[in-house]
């Protein structure tokens, strides 16, 4: 949706998020801004949580929401028009600084492109090139005055690489609490008590036992990831019913048009599963789950900071796949971030071939009925979650504001 676009002022600030983690990071970022300075204003590209923080949008958010190599591949002219649009539009408007919000081999190019027409840039969300293509340590050089990092271990490699860098923690481990309360997640989704609550002790074990516990279900919150991974996943919530009929399963979806599709697979996949879904309230879901089967992604932090054991399950396209593979572009030992932050596989993970119900299956069940392992797991999520928790918002929103003035920026409109 195209919202009216402002005429150029001293306090407008452009921010481009190019997905829902953005659009909910960038959202964070606004409230935060505005806290220390009021008289900002914002526009780029936004999601609703940032339009609801009166963010003003340039082009719809999901004209830019793509992932893989060969998925780009297929709308690239078109991302690169989009590209072209907001370099043109935000050069007009001359904003005290430009942040770029994850989506990086999108928002590097429109950084580096507005930083050589003397707009300041910032980057929110290191690119992982700890993990693979360290190559961009170059392109992140020449595009951003200020990246902004969110995991320490991060900093510390770009400080190494020359790049300037303020570690800011993560802001979700703010907002999620240190005890996500279960019982409270399931009546705000009205779920029905016939589940013990998943951190209900005895009655907890006892479900799982019984196969009464709630099973999460996020396939991703693009449609690309919802078609190479809503069937296996649906399958694996069929092949557990099918041995547990108790069990239960809840999918949160981000929209409309996904809820449908992942409903058209559930009737064709899964008609007997009893799952519900529902809109949004991802992080309800997963506080009210006794176990998430996710997507490898945000959610998997998300996963993390709920406390709650997880599954970790991605698909690629085979073509993406075999060029990430055959090009070793990966550099770590695993793909879920949780795991890379914990430093041991606590969520099992089941890539590309492995993403099928008959792997996934068993290890669900299994991981339901382990309640030390489910203890430990939920211990080890614990203490990263206290390493993460830095008022990350605020700390991003100062290190900003310093920025802009430092080079001399008016943001008292």
């Amino acid at each position: 949706m195209r919202s009216s676009i402002p005429s150029p002022r001293p306090a407008l600030i452009g921010i481009v998020a190019n997905e829902p983690s953005g659009d909910q990071l960038g959202a964070l970022l606004i409230q935060a801004l505005r806290a220390l300075r009021p008289e900002l204003r914002f526009v780029g590209v936004a999601g609703p949580r940032m339009l609801a923080q009166g963010c003003e949008t340039l082009l719809p958010m999901e004209r830019l929401s793509v992932m893989g190599l060969v998925e780009v591949a297929r709308v690239l002219p078109d991302l690169l028009r989009a590209r072209r649009e907001l370099i043109a539009r935000l050069r007009q408007l001359k904003p005290l600084v430009v942040i770029g919000i994850d989506a990086p081999d999108f928002n590097l190019g429109l950084e580096r492109r507005l930083r050589v027409q003397g707009l300041a840039t910032v980057h929110l969300v290191s690119p992982t090139v700890w993990a693979w293509r360290a190559g961009r340590v170059k392109q992140i050089r020449r595009a951003v005055d200020l990246m902004l990092s969110i995991f320490p271990f991060e900093a510390e490699f770009l400080r190494a690489q020359r790049v300037p860098v303020d570690y800011i923690g993560h802001p979700l481990a703010d907002e999620i609490p240190l005890d996500p309360n279960c019982e409270a997640a399931r009546l705000v989704l009205g779920l029905l008590p016939e589940i013990p609550a998943a951190d209900g002790g005895a009655d907890a074990e006892r479900a799982a036992e019984f196969g009464t516990a709630l099973i999460a279900i996020l396939p991703g919150s693009r449609r690309s990831e919802l078609e190479l991974l809503g069937p296996p996943m649906l399958e694996t919530a069929a092949w557990c019913h099918a041995r547990r009929p108790g069990l239960r399963f809840i999918a949160p979806m981000v929209s409309e048009t996904l809820r449908e599709r992942f409903e058209a697979m559930r009737r064709a996949r899964a008609p007997e599963v009893p799952l519900r879904l529902v809109d949004g309230q991802s992080r309800e879901v997963m506080a009210a789950a006794d176990l998430v089967l996710t997507a490898s992604g945000t959610a998997t932090l998300e996963a993390l900071l709920s406390k709650r054991p997880m599954l970790v399950a991605y698909r690629l396209h085979p073509l993406t796949y075999w060029l990430v593979t055959r090009l070793r572009l990966i550099k770590v030992r695993y793909a879920a971030m949780a795991n890379l932050l914990v430093g041991r596989e606590l969520a099992p993970e089941f890539l590309q071939e492995r993403c099928r119900a008959e792997f996934m299956g068993p290890a669900l069940l299994r991981l339901l009925d382990d309640a030390d392992r489910r203890a430990e797991i939920e211990h080890s999520y614990r203490q990263i979650h206290l390493q993460l928790k830095q008022n990350a918002a605020r700390r991003a929103a100062a290190a900003i504001l310093a920025l802009i003035d430092k080079r001399g920026g008016n943001a008292d409109g």
